[in-house]
């Protein structure tokens, strides 16, 4: 067998988007970030495939980047609706609660409805959608380094529970205590 890669990070992550300009707009305007460069094309590189596009990358803060593509002569996007749309999200780091309530703020004047903060123990989030309907998540870590080593130390036993029982194990309850304690 081959030695693993050795990964550097996330290059980018790339989703559909409706209009490249109403998201680049969106993202400066609501999240402060940066439009990077365009990548325009008729046909796709990897497959040769005819399927203009407009492929946008925007800095998400730290050498991350977040992309979107336009994809005009597809039919319209949509979701799974087989999935919650809480689960499929796009989440970014905010650097203390004074900012994520900051962003709260700056989100809510912009027109949209924001979630939260919500409590996870670890971390409090805010949440909203862009205008592709992408679910979007402005997290705080708020954990101590042992509350992190804890989860991190029992990570694989809940998942081999989980993966028998298809039941919430109950090896960080604590961190629901800690929630309910604070409330």
């Amino acid at each position: 067998m081959t030695e693993a890669p050795n990964l550097q990070g996330v290059h980018h992550v790339a989703y559909r988007c409706k209009d490249a300009k109403e998201t680049v707009e969106f993202y400066r305007d609501v999240l402060g970030m940066d439009f990077q460069l365009a990548i325009a094309e008729d046909h796709v590189p990897s497959t040769g495939a005819y399927d203009p596009y407009m492929h946008i990358f925007l800095d998400a803060g730290n050498g991350n980047v977040l992309a979107f593509f336009e994809l005009p002569e597809q039919p319209d996007m949509g979701r799974d609706e087989n999935t919650p749309q809480w689960v499929q999200h796009i989440a970014f780091k905010i650097g203390s609660m004074e900012e994520l309530l900051a962003a709260k703020h700056r989100a809510e004047a912009h027109g949209l409805d924001v979630l939260g903060p919500t409590h996870h123990g670890i971390f409090k989030s805010i949440y909203f959608f862009d205008p592709n309907g992408h679910r979007l998540e402005l997290a705080c870590n708020i954990g101590t380094p042992d509350q992190y080593a804890e989860l991190k130390r029992v990570a694989p036993v809940m998942l081999e529970e989980w993966s028998q029982t298809k039941k919430a194990p109950r090896h960080a309850a604590w961190l629901h205590e800690k929630i309910a304690e604070e409330s």
